[in-house]
């Protein structure tokens, strides 16, 4: 089970920095590039940098409001 916790880890490690270095190079990097270098196919447009990261934040938000209302109207519901 140790050996699995760790793998699990280690997925979520990778993909937690390769986002975070695909996030810095297309937001960092990317506007200094010139606008018909080969690299830029590899990124969405810029606008997209912030909108991705907003409506992420908002689906967020949303679920971890619903979870906690549902867990507020379960502990009124055992005090009862």
């Amino acid at each position: 089970m140790e050996l699995a916790d760790q793998a699990v880890g280690f997925l979520l490690s990778f993909i937690s920095i390769s986002i975070f270095t695909y996030y810095t190079c297309w937001v960092i990097v990317l506007p200094f590039v010139d606008s018909d270098h080969f690299i830029q196919k590899f990124f969405l447009p810029q606008h997209y940098a912030v909108i991705i990261p907003v409506f992420a934040g908002v689906i967020l938000l949303s679920f971890l409001s619903i979870f906690v209302g549902f867990v507020m109207l379960k502990s009124k519901q055992k005090a009862k």
